[in-house]
């Protein structure tokens, strides 16, 4: 055997020479496996200058060095690359998406909280964006509720403050316009934590910000949606 069987670190053999090269690979794998932390999962072009200790997710068809190592993790070593085969229930927060993940021996599932035999489970959810208020006396966003997701509500703050001459606004979604908060304030770092009983969307649903007054002229709010989602056991 010339790697452990749980993290791939190699190994020593006897009479080895330059024994601190394979000994400083193991620390530095070691050094990026524990309290696992994802950049990205979705990366295909590997930076041209890596951060030493940063962890890839290389996805299939990445390219340059991460050519032929898709569903490996890529570790930055000494200017290069360290390539280890992460394993099933291997748990890492991806740090582009600010969501835990879990491998589930074939891919990494983003969000996942549990991974049953099957493969069925249950996962968190955040959908993050800045919502531009245009010209109007409402805004109603992109679909950013995912269909079928069970939301637990939504929070936000004013980047730029928001014009028009409204003393306030609503947040909510179509036929509900102060689901997740109502007397909302105008000037830039107002807030919204908007909790709400949890419901299921079983369509891709969009926010809809309603002003109290005159219309929106400007200004620039950033959400987050928070909620969960269920996995289906995998096909048979």
């Amino acid at each position: 055997m010339t790697d452990t069987p749980r993290l791939s670190l190699p190994l020593l053999s006897p009479s080895q020479a330059q024994k601190h090269v394979t000994v400083n690979e193991a620390l530095a794998r070691i050094d990026g496996l524990t309290q696992l932390t994802l950049v990205s999962i979705d990366v295909a072009t590997p930076p041209v200058v890596p951060v030493e200790g940063e962890v890839y997710a290389v996805p299939e068809g990445a390219l340059n060095t991460w050519a032929g190592q898709g569903g490996k993790l890529a570790i930055a070593v000494n200017g290069g690359w360290v390539f280890v085969e992460p394993r099933r229930g291997w748990q890492a927060l991806v740090l582009d998406r600010g969501l835990p993940a879990i491998h589930s021996g074939a891919d990494w599932r983003l969000g996942a909280m549990t991974l049953g035999a099957s493969g069925a489970g249950l996962s968190v959810g955040l959908v993050e964006f800045d919502q531009p208020m245009g010209g109007g006396p409402s805004v109603t966003t992109a679909p950013v509720i995912p269909a079928r997701a069970t939301v637990f509500g939504v929070t936000g703050r004013v980047v730029e403050a928001i014009t028009g001459g409204a003393a306030s606004w609503s947040l909510g979604v179509a036929g509900d316009p102060g689901r997740f908060g109502t007397g909302l304030g105008m000037g830039q770092n107002s807030w919204v934590n908007g909790p709400a009983a949890p419901v299921v969307y079983w369509d891709a649903t969009a926010l809809v910000l309603t002003a109290a007054g005159p219309a929106f002229t400007g200004g620039l709010v950033r959400f987050a949606v928070h909620y969960t989602e269920l996995f289906l056991p995998d096909p048979v």
